[in-house]
Order: C-alpha cells, then sequence, then structure tokens
C-alpha cells in the first residue's frame, strides 16, 4: 500500500485527485492539508510514502515546502502537481529536489504511473516538463539566462509569469479560452484557471476591468 499526502489550497481540486487516486487499490491517501504550513506540520506528524503537493498555496508555496522537506531528509518522496508549466518553475522544483514535476491537465493513467515511479524511487516529469528539464540540464547557462530574460518581461506590480503574459496578450487581442487552449496545447480548464489567476493578480473583478487595466498600462 502506497501511503499518500495531498497539499493543495482547493478542497474541491483535492476530493478529485484523493478520488482519483483511492480508485487504485495500492493508493491511500492518509492526510490533506491546504496550505504550506499545515503541510509541514502535519508531515512532522505523519510522513507519507509520497506527498503530492500544489505550488500556489497560502502560508509557504510548494516549492517551499519542498525546498525545506527536503533539506531536513532527502529521502522523502515529492511529486509536484500543478497548473504551472512555467520553465522557472520547473528549474525551481528540480533544484530543490523534487521527485516528479506533473500538470493537473494530465490524464488518469500519466497521473498514477507518476505516483508509483516516485514511490519506487524513479522520478517522473510529464512531456513538456521533461524538455525544459532536458534543456537545462544540457545547457544551464543559456536556459537560466532565457528564464532572467523572460522575468525581466514580468510586470512588476502584478508578478505576471511568461506564460500568464502570453495569455493575457491573446485575451486582450479577443481571442476565445477555447482557442487559447488549443494554440498552447492545453485544457479549456488550464486555460480558464491561469485567466483567474491573472484577474486575481491584477485586482479586477471582470475582463472589462481587466482590459482596461492592460491598455491604460501598456501591459502587453
Amino acid at each position: 500500500m502506497i501511503k499518500v499526502a495531498l497539499a493543495d489550497d482547493h478542497e474541491i481540486i483535492r476530493n478529485g485527485i484523493k478520488m482519483v487516486l483511492e480508485n487504485e487499490s495500492q493508493i491511500n491517501v492518509i492526510w490533506e492539508a491546504s496550505d504550506g504550513q499545515e503541510t509541514l506540520d502535519k508531515m512532522d506528524e505523519m510522513q507519507p510514502d509520497v506527498l503530492i503537493v500544489d505550488i500556489r498555496m497560502p502560508m509557504l508555496n510548494g516549492l517551499e515546502v519542498t525546498q525545506k522537506l527536503k533539506q531536513k531528509d532527502p529521502s522523502i518522496k515529492i511529486l509536484v502537481l500543478t497548473m504551472h508549466d512555467d520553465s522557472e518553475y520547473i528549474i525551481k522544483s528540480l533544484e530543490y529536489g523534487a521527485d516528479g514535476y506533473i500538470l493537473k491537465d494530465t490524464n488518469k493513467i500519466e497521473f498514477i504511473k507518476a505516483v508509483k515511479m516516485v514511490n519506487d524511487g524513479q522520478k517522473y516529469y510529464s512531456g513538456d516538463v521533461s524538455t525544459t528539464i532536458v534543456n537545462y540540464l544540457s545547457n544551464p547557462k543559456a536556459t537560466l539566462a532565457t528564464n532572467q530574460g523572460q522575468s525581466k518581461n514580468d510586470h512588476k506590480d502584478y508578478q505576471l509569469t511568461r506564460r500568464e503574459l502570453e495569455i493575457l496578450k491573446m485575451i486582450y487581442d479577443g481571442v476565445p479560452n477555447k482557442e487559447i487552449a488549443e494554440v498552447l496545447g492545453k485544457s479549456v480548464r488550464t486555460i480558464e484557471t491561469h485567466r483567474f489567476n491573472i484577474m486575481k493578480k491584477m485586482e479586477v473583478n471582470n475582463i472589462t476591468e481587466l482590459l482596461k487595466k492592460v491598455e491604460r498600462e501598456k501591459l502587453v
């Protein structure tokens, strides 16, 4: 039996992940956490075989949790499950010692495979993520330089990632979510989540306010 713990600040998402995992007879979810600090506290009480952690969480984000846990005990197995496919997040997870990194639009079969491989002491990175890692390992200086260049394009006030800026430009150009998803090779749900995060970061309540702010501040 593989003992798994889930750390994600969205209860609905945790419930969905738990349902997928517990459909497997070999997997048991032993606890859940809704923020980074709660994750660290529960890890002290009961350590799972595999910790599945989201990146964006209150208190401490998933990458900070990964870094702290790995510094304390490198043998802890951590699988990052997130909607963020930005290279800066992927590389940070690699540097902090994550054992895997997969996206939330991954299918159930690949997700279960990732959990089992990480539990067996192997590494698992989904398709697009693997490409970024291969590029980084083959030429880390060039990859880091590219990321630093991208970071300079992120708006200082709103801290939009490269991917969020890309989506914001398409939203401003009037591209529907479905077409954005097709262009980026992502699910509509992933694009909707990006869109929600963009609006939250930019502190707007609707698309009209978003477009006015983009135009006024010349963000794209």
